[in-house]
């Protein structure tokens, strides 16, 4: 009995040990009572600390009140600060990204919207005073269409103090398109900014049925994300599904692999096969291959290649198939070409989850953060997995 007991607690430190990924925790990291923080961003400051921006003190997915807010560790994520505001415009504020450059400074990226008003009808009905509805009307008014038009659009901040202080909001009026994990640092200094452009988004906000175009476009900045040059206007879609539902492509992600070559995930919210697409450059982004299905199910993307040399991808999965609700990771050692293995990293009890993103501790070790709703119920939170890859 006791050498069988032996044989089965071998076979199983064996099946362990031969697992591509290792799970060390996961905890929530940002929360906010009665309130929402969703689609964050992570970056590892110049002296080591890790700052993750997100939008918070939401009350829903869409609504009027959404904040940029930071929360920062001191010890490789093992605790957190609280919940601060670091950027707020007029309108409702979304998808914060963050990057640390090269001279040190941390720069933040985010959208700002009035896809609020799409919820209720804002401008004819009165609804009753002391209403959620009321506060939205409230809102909205104190601002003029003209208003509303002129602080629309993407913002930036920076801190040359590791996030300790932070500039005004600045409108990046040359930046052009939207991405939830903003920009990447390119081997030459540069920024990347792979997003979706939008061909007129606040004429879709102010006129009934409107239905714009959009496109998945690449971005250049050289002085720190004040500027922006475009590289490349559209890239095609192999399969013409872009051509049918022109809001099929967006919220994409780009990393710049170590032979030279970029790479881009595409979240493709409504294909059938529930595949992001692909599609990759090798003269700088100035022109890419056509974006054609991947084998990575899920939305949206983040990339980051890790210290040796593999391609990091983390996605979140809204359905129940392939393992369920969850964030997800997986690697590859050729650039994107095929991928080596899946990981869960964290399950979920429904769909209302993703945008993880990662950053590698030290090699091998990753910290990834997303949102979903905690185990413990209530509103979505940030939170975070810490693994490694055996």
């Amino acid at each position: 009995m006791r050498s069988l007991f032996l044989l089965l607690s071998s076979v199983a430190l064996a099946a362990c040990a031969s697992e591509p990924a290792e799970v060390l925790w996961t905890k929530v990291i940002a929360s906010e009572k009665g309130r929402m923080c969703a689609w964050p961003t992570v970056a590892k400051a110049k002296d080591g600390s890790l700052v993750a921006v997100f939008s918070g003190d939401r009350e829903a997915h869409v609504c009027p009140w959404g904040k940029v807010q930071m929360v920062k560790s001191a010890d490789g994520g093992e605790t957190w600060s609280a919940p601060r505001t670091i950027g707020k415009t007029k309108l409702d504020d979304r998808d914060a990204g963050i990057v640390t450059l090269p001279d040190g400074r941390l720069f933040v990226t985010w959208f700002n919207s009035v896809a609020y008003r799409t919820k209720f009808d804002l401008d004819t009905t009165n609804y009753p005073p002391g209403s959620a509805k009321a506060k939205w009307q409230k809102f909205d008014r104190s601002m003029s269409d003209a208003e509303k038009r002129a602080n629309w659009g993407y913002y930036g901040i920076w801190s040359a103090d590791g996030g300790a202080t932070w500039t005004a909001p600045e409108k990046l009026v040359t930046l052009r398109s939207q991405t939830p994990h903003g920009p990447v640092l390119l081997k030459d200094g540069s920024l990347m900014q792979f997003g979706r452009r939008f061909q007129d988004d606040l004429k879709r906000m102010f006129t009934p049925h409107y239905f714009e175009h959009t496109s998945i476009m690449a971005e250049r900045s050289t002085d720190g994300g004040r500027t922006w040059t475009t590289l490349c206007d559209e890239i095609a879609d192999a399969t013409g599904e872009n051509d049918r539902n022109k809001h099929w492509m967006h919220e994409p992600h780009v990393a710049e692999l170590p032979n030279g070559e970029l790479f881009a995930l595409v979240r493709c919210g409504k294909a059938k096969d529930m595949l992001m697409r692909q599609t990759r450059s090798t003269d700088g982004g100035r022109t890419w291959t056509p974006m054609t299905p991947s084998t990575l199910s899920g939305l949206p993307p983040h990339l980051l290649v890790l210290e040796d040399g593999r391609l990091l991808a983390t996605y979140g999965r809204r359905t129940r198939t392939r393992g369920g609700f969850g964030e997800y990771a997986s690697v590859s050692s050729d650039g994107g070409r095929t991928w080596d293995f899946e990981v869960k990293l964290s399950g979920a009890k429904n769909n209302d989850l993703g945008y993880p993103a990662s950053v590698e501790l030290e090699r091998g070790v990753i910290l990834t953060v997303y949102y979903q709703k905690p185990p413990t119920g209530g509103k979505p939170c940030i939170m975070a997995t810490k693994w490694k890859l055996r």
